[in-house]
């Protein structure tokens, strides 16, 4: 646990990768639509073969600091991996929040969604000649229901 807690720390004091990106080649944008926080991706892509990768990724969010966490370790994942593998760790990243809260899931979630949707705006820029910055609204929201807080506040 010390490990993962050590980790946890400098992602949070030093964020990868975290800042905005000089002429990328996409834009994909994470929203949580009940409180107004946002993660862009900025991806630039590269062919090998017939597959596309990222060769460099950039991310900034205006949120909490969770969610700058997940964008530094998501985006850290991500580069130089194929839109294959990447679309295997955005599954596995959304697979594994089931689990969590929904107002623990958020954060993450806002970060796989905004990976998503750079990958997709850059196919769909392939397709149409023409770039497209999308976006992807979460599902979850990083508020607890007022039930909750309710609940949580008369057991204190």
């Amino acid at each position: 646990m010390q490990n993962m807690d050590e980790e946890i720390i400098a992602h949070m004091s030093n964020p990868n990768n975290y800042g905005r990106m000089e002429n990328p080649d996409s834009i994909g944008i994470g929203e949580n639509p009940l409180n107004g926080e946002k993660v862009i991706i900025y991806i630039k892509v590269e062919k090998d073969c017939n597959d596309y990768f990222i060769s460099d990724i950039a991310f900034e969010a205006i949120a909490c600091m969770t969610t700058v966490v997940a964008g530094s370790i998501i985006t850290q994942e991500a580069r130089d991996l194929t839109f294959d593998k990447c679309e295997e760790l955005i599954a596995v990243t959304l697979g594994m929040l089931e689990s969590v809260p929904p107002e623990e899931a958020a954060c993450s979630e806002m970060v796989a969604v905004a990976l998503k949707a750079a990958m997709d705006g850059y196919l769909l820029s392939q397709e149409t000649g023409e770039k497209k910055t999308l976006i992807y609204k979460i599902e979850q929201s990083c508020s607890p229901d007022k039930e909750f807080s309710a609940q949580a506040a008369k057991e204190e």
